[in-house]
């Protein structure tokens, strides 16, 4: 069968290198009988989309049925969520594209690769629920004992902004005096029209 391989080394992992990768999706085709057409590799974090320039185009061969299946090295290295791959995995299985994880020993070409994949997705959905509903808990446990959630409230001298904006001084030099953002100070120059 024609499998495309995909890796993909995250831009802060200095260290590693996606033939560490490569090698092991290799040596799991070769052991398996499947010819690879094509290597795609990305130095991406996989939230960046904009610099995953080959998985864009592993998406687009795949649509147009350049080969069976994709083998990865992990799940995390091809999806950016538990949606994100059932999207796309999804879309392979209508234009008949197989999907394989090295590690993760899933093979959607047969019936229990599927359900073991959904398994999987469905319990990585829930336990990023439960992480979600922790973290809200204890943020409102938090603001129940007094604690500042969020940004600190940032108190600014409306008139001094207003007399430094009638001398002329610029929005950013009067917002490194002040040690406020530039937006604060845009809010109060709009009415007076300060220079940038």
């Amino acid at each position: 069968m024609r499998f495309a391989a995909y890796a993909r080394v995250s831009t802060d992992d200095k260290d590693q290198k996606p033939e560490t990768q490569l090698i092991a999706i290799r040596d799991w085709a070769q052991l398996n009988r499947h010819d690879i057409v094509h290597e795609y590799v990305d130095y991406a974090s996989a939230r960046d989309h904009n610099q995953r320039d080959q998985w864009r185009q592993l998406l687009d061969d795949a649509a147009k049925k350049q080969f069976k299946g994709v083998i990865v090295f992990k799940l995390d290295r091809a999806f950016r969520s538990v949606r994100d791959m059932h999207l796309t995995l999804h879309a392979w299985e209508l234009l008949e594209v197989g999907f394989h994880s090295v590690r993760e020993q899933f093979d959607t070409t047969t019936p229990l690769g599927r359900l073991m994949l959904n398994l999987l997705g469905s319990l990585a959905e829930f336990e990023l629920e439960l992480i979600s509903e922790r973290v809200k808990a204890g943020m409102a446990a938090a603001k129940r004992r007094g604690k500042q959630i969020g940004r600190p409230t940032v108190e600014v001298d409306i008139e001094r902004i207003d007399r430094m904006i009638e001398l002329g001084q610029s929005i950013r030099a009067i917002a490194k005096e002040l040690r406020v953002s530039r937006g604060v100070v845009n809010k109060v120059a709009k009415k007076g029209g300060a220079k940038n």
